[in-house]
């Protein structure tokens, strides 16, 4: 193994993709790495781009193979992942790995990596904040979304496991906040292929 990787992990509505976002249009030594899932696509969002799509068959076959980093099964036949071919394609251009994962994948990467990760979680200022940020994003089914909610309680209780804790109440001071974590794990990383 070589190279560094970022971690960000949160429960669905902390903002944490658009922190990673924010990362990236910072860094150009920062490549985003694409998970694998075996859920749907949600409104605009393309293979390849957000997410790789599988469906739940194929995912439990590339399992098989031994081609994750990790993954879950966060809900009844709904896989996330991280495929090895990702992080050895990122790598091999001498880029940083950043991972936009849920709060599993994120303890399991970091038990993986080590001392090669910075991980870190983002966590709403509360449960009712999260419920409001769903409901305003406009991408799920009023069930999805309280079943994403009772999730997300649970999923709070992983903060402890990260190496930083991000608290997303007000997005600037969560954007600065996030780079001035993320800006001394980056130091001296060489961005020449």
């Amino acid at each position: 193994m070589s190279g560094k990787v970022l971690i960000f992990s949160a429960p669905s509505g902390s903002g944490k993709s658009t922190i990673v976002s924010h990362l990236l249009s910072l860094h150009p030594e920062i490549e985003f790495s694409v998970s694998a899932t075996s859920r749907p696509p949600r409104g605009t969002e393309q293979d390849g781009v957000e997410y790789l799509f599988y469906t739940a068959e194929v995912f439990r076959a590339l399992v098989a193979d031994g081609k994750f980093v990790e993954y879950e099964e966060v809900y009844p036949d709904r896989f996330y992942g991280t495929l090895k071919s990702e992080v050895n394609r990122i790598w091999a251009k001498g880029h940083v790995i950043i991972f936009d994962v849920d709060v599993k994948g994120g303890v399991s990467l970091k038990k993986y990596f080590g001392d090669q990760a910075l991980s870190v979680f983002i966590q709403a200022p509360s449960v009712e904040e999260l419920r409001k940020r769903l409901i305003a994003r406009a991408t799920d089914t009023p069930e999805a979304i309280e079943t994403r909610v009772a999730k997300a309680a649970e999923e709070m209780t992983y903060a402890s496991q990260f190496d930083q804790v991000l608290v997303n109440d007000n997005l600037d001071i969560a954007l600065r906040e996030a780079q001035e974590m993320v800006q001394p794990f980056l130091q001296g990383v060489d961005t020449t292929i």
